[in-house]
């Protein structure tokens, strides 16, 4: 069976979308914390296990002998190494065939989020668990997601310099690459899916794009002054922390930014589109349909 951990989250859930495409859905079992949120899964017959990252017990049901599982990495920035340690140690004790996960591109120690991917890639390199290392770069969501208040202000905040790029991707991109990989290991375990295994994708957009870029292309689309505007990482992380944002978040933004100062995220290595068999989804594509939701959004008030 091929086993979905964190399926009803935002890149999950697609992930699974794009394996009912591929596998029939009696294959696929998918790993919640609510049942309620996979009930449309488990009606069109996707087997869904209860399971948290923070309940060994629960985890150590979760996996079965021979299962192929992707390990999709959570978003709880303070515990999740211990979380992900769990999951691995319950994937081995289970006997699972493979075990594939989804960390980040780059490579600089220091950058807080690397070290904490690393930290867990390390854990199922010493499971001795056939692996795959799924290292997505940045979502282009990550940006256009904070379009609404972009656009009401005109001004997109960084601390990475205006000319800093970074190659990009969208979750559906990525989500498509995992299903690529887990079709492969459960259709083709020995050919395609074999060629997988103890290996890892440095996985990012087949272009890389400034922040100047992306404040062109909102107002492009938007038809409204839009500037990119550089800040000190203190004085950004006091932005954040301003509107809310918790500390460890707010951390991890300006983290990422000074990643982007150094090149790390605008690596173009192909594999997205070589796994995908398409290119990747252009910035301009997502800007479009960004700006479209916002004013389809506005028009509805």
């Amino acid at each position: 069976m091929l086993v979905v951990t964190g399926a009803t989250g935002r890149l999950g859930r697609i992930v699974v979308e794009r394996l009912l495409e591929r596998v029939p859905a009696d294959r696929i079992v998918v790993l919640v914390r609510d049942r309620e949120r996979a009930a449309g899964l488990a009606g069109r017959g996707v087997t869904v296990r209860i399971a948290d990252y923070n309940e060994p017990g629960a985890l150590a049901r979760a996996f079965a002998s021979g299962d192929r599982a992707l390990l999709i990495s959570g978003n709880d920035l303070e515990r999740n190494v211990a979380q992900h340690t769990a999951v691995v140690a319950a994937a081995r004790t289970a006997g699972v065939a493979s075990l594939a996960y989804t960390g980040i591109l780059g490579t600089a120690a220091g950058f807080a989020l690397v070290d904490m991917h690393r930290a867990t890639e390390r854990e199922i390199e010493a499971s001795g668990l056939p692996y795959t290392f799924l290292r997505n770069g940045w979502y282009t969501e990550n940006y256009t997601d904070r379009l609404p208040q972009v656009l009401a202000e005109g001004v997109l905040v960084g601390n990475a310099g205006p000319g800093d790029r970074i190659a990009t991707a969208t979750r559906e991109d990525y989500a498509l690459a995992a299903a690529v990989v887990m079709a492969d290991l459960e259709l083709d375990a020995d050919g395609a899916g074999a060629a997988h295994l103890n290996r890892a994708y440095d996985l990012s957009g087949d272009s890389a794009w400034s922040f100047a870029e992306f404040a062109a292309e909102a107002e492009r689309r938007a038809g409204t002054p839009v500037r990119y505007e550089q800040l000190t990482a203190a004085a950004y992380r006091d932005i954040l922390t301003g509107a809310g944002v918790p500390e460890p978040m707010a951390r991890l933004f300006t983290d990422t930014d000074d990643s982007v100062a150094r090149g790390e995220l605008a690596r173009t290595t192909g594999d997205l589109s070589r796994l995908t068999g398409r290119p990747t989804t252009p910035l301009a594509e997502t800007v479009e349909q960004a700006v479209a939701a916002v004013r389809a959004r506005a028009a509805a008030r």
